[in-house]
């Protein structure tokens, strides 16, 4: 009596699997194709990191130099030492910019329509969340090649390709899982200004992504200091720039998982209903 009820779940679960599978390619194909149709998104994206490269860093190429310390073994430009840092200032705006469509497409677009699909919500979030990290490796990507145009060529190829390409998805994830994360606490698209000048500007600054932290505590700054090494973004950007340089990053990827996980976590929570999403969507 048993043999014909497991036969019947197997397909039941394989069925179960492929509206799975389905869903997250359709979410991903459709962030995709939005994107490819939103040219000046792209330039917009690449405009601000490039200008940091070819006018801040080209203008104190000469005046600062890193010193050698790990991952480094001998001097380097100041071009090179912010790159890393660029790249995840790409990956952090593409965060927050897929945090705003969230919010637009939660109020008046499809993601109302997805919130009450007969899947997990928490599968449809990861769909959301593995749509932002491709979009933010595809402009990384575009990044690097433009850099390297402009003189500045990362280490990309050897050995340590996988360590580069765990070390951009895993900070990709991280910056989409924040986003992801604000979407449920920002209300109203005129609202979003406000919380992005809260988020981005005090995470890119307050981090390694311009400068070194033992710079920052032989200078005296001391809460900038100990506030960049409480941050997030500076264990992205180190994981990133130690992998470049095949170098052990320490508890950098550990740090950004984590935070990634956590992240994604309460989003999923704040989504729910019956707790965080159906709380704030009422209104008056």
């Amino acid at each position: 009596m048993r043999a014909p009820a497991l036969k019947t779940a197997e397909p039941s679960a394989r069925s179960a699997l492929r509206h799975a599978l389905q869903a997250l390619w359709a979410i991903v194909a459709r962030e995709l194709f939005k994107f490819a149709r939103q040219y000046g998104r792209l330039v917009s994206a690449l405009v601000r990191p490039l200008l940091w490269l070819a006018v801040f860093a080209a203008g104190f190429r000469n005046v600062f130099g890193v010193a050698i310390v790990p991952p480094y073994e001998t001097y380097i430009t100041y071009d090179e030492y912010i790159a890393p840092g660029l790249i995840g200032m790409v990956m952090l705006f593409n965060g927050m910019q897929s945090s705003l469509a969230m919010v637009y497409d939660r109020e008046m677009g499809m993601m109302r329509l997805l919130l009450t699909a007969p899947l997990p919500r928490a599968w449809i979030l990861f769909a959301k969340l593995a749509a932002t990290a491709v979009l933010s490796l595809l402009q990384a990507v575009a990044f690097v090649a433009i850099a390297a145009l402009l003189g500045t060529a990362l280490p990309l190829w050897g050995t340590h390709t996988p360590q580069v390409l765990a070390a951009a998805v895993g900070g990709a994830l991280m910056l989409g899982a924040l986003g992801l994360l604000l979407s449920v606490y920002v209300r109203q698209l005129e609202n979003f200004a406000g919380a992005m000048n809260f988020v981005i500007f005090p995470m890119y600054f307050i981090s390694t992504a311009l400068y070194p932290l033992w710079k920052l505590e032989e200078a005296g700054a001391r809460w900038v200091f100990f506030a960049a090494q409480g941050n997030p973004f500076t264990y992205a950007v180190e994981w990133l720039r130690f992998a470049l340089y095949g170098q052990d990053p320490g508890w950098a990827p550990w740090i950004v998982c984590g935070t990634a996980l956590a992240c994604f976590t309460l989003a999923c929570w704040g989504y729910d209903p019956q707790r965080g999403f159906g709380q704030l969507t009422k209104r008056g």
